[in-house]
């Protein structure tokens, strides 16, 4: 998971070459299948706890990355202070509050609130920037927003008791606030981009500090900072370290050279379908007449969205 930069390709631009398409399905599939692994290590671990891990796993292998790209990695102190705003937005209380949320709500309903991150990146550039939204984006948020609600409607309702589950509005809230969280840390990523510092180099150090701040905030709640040694919590720790925050990142960034970012911003759209088809097998996510349109909703939504950003290039 990233943010995406505000350049974006001509409406003629070329086809997609093989490598581009290998690139695209290898960020689809890495991110799609990164929640269900996600809720492999919800249990007896504070999610904060397994947060803080993956990203020192993490933060040390974009470190060597950086360092082997021969990044630029000394900055200012105030440069230092965005990449904390990176570390605390983006890469601690973004995710901390998906662990949450996914203790209550399937993983595959997990991607599709993120996947709003574009219509959220628009409502609050309208909020705090008064940045105009065009017609089609507001008709993409509302499209996208009520198919949140249609989504979440059969985890939501209790239907025996006639009112709502507490614990699954307990879950949505905290996938929103996880998704702003990111969006924040979005404005934070944009800032640093207008002044030249690359997103490795940024988001090198933005693993560093989000470590650091969950390390602080795990030792404030008393947590211990035993894992679970069992292959199923190892496997995907691996999973989420290497190949979810450095492997994914890697293919998206250079997806982002070749072909830009409004193309590459599509992978937003099609993760949450893989994330659903897993969430369907492997946690039997029932599917009927309101996920079904909630989907199509979501989709199209982010597809109005994005395709406004592409027709601006």
């Amino acid at each position: 998971m990233t943010s995406l930069a505000t350049g974006a390709p001509t409406r003629d631009a070329p086809s997609l070459t093989p490598a581009d398409l290998g690139l695209y399905g290898l960020t689809v599939l890495a991110w799609g299948f990164s929640w269900y692994a996600l809720k492999l290590q919800l249990g007896t671990v504070p999610p904060e706890v397994s947060v803080f891990w993956r990203f020192v796993v993490a933060a040390a292998i974009m470190m060597g990355w950086a360092l082997a790209r021969g990044a630029r990695l000394r900055f200012p102190v105030m440069t230092h202070l965005r990449f904390a705003g990176l570390g605390l937005f983006i890469f601690s209380t973004n995710f901390t509050l998906f662990y949450y949320g996914g203790q209550y709500v399937p993983s595959g309903l997990l991607s599709v609130v993120f996947s709003l991150t574009s219509i959220f990146n628009m409502v609050l550039g309208f909020v705090i920037f008064r940045q105009r939204i065009s017609r089609r984006v507001l008709i993409g948020g509302v499209l996208g927003f009520a198919g949140i609600a249609l989504l979440f409607w059969p985890q939501i309702s209790d239907q025996a008791g006639g009112g709502f589950d507490g614990q699954a509005l307990l879950g949505l809230a905290l996938c929103i606030g996880g998704t702003l969280s990111f969006c924040f840390g979005n404005m934070v990523s944009a800032a640093n981009q207008r002044d030249g510092i690359s997103i490795v180099s940024a988001s090198a150090w933005g693993m560093v500090y989000g470590a650091i701040f969950l390390g602080l905030f795990a030792s404030a709640r008393g947590a211990s900072f035993a894992i679970e040694w069992t292959p199923t919590y190892l496997g995907a720790m691996v999973y989420l370290s290497v190949f979810a925050s450095v492997v994914a990142f890697a293919c998206y960034l250079t997806l982002l050279g070749r072909i830009g970012s409004a193309r590459a911003g599509y992978s937003t759209v099609m993760f949450p379908v893989v994330a659903l088809l897993v969430s369907t097998v492997l946690e039997n996510f029932h599917w009927g007449a309101a996920a079904l349109t909630g989907l199509a909703c979501v989709l199209a939504g982010n597809l109005l969205v994005l395709r406004t950003g592409k027709t601006r290039g």
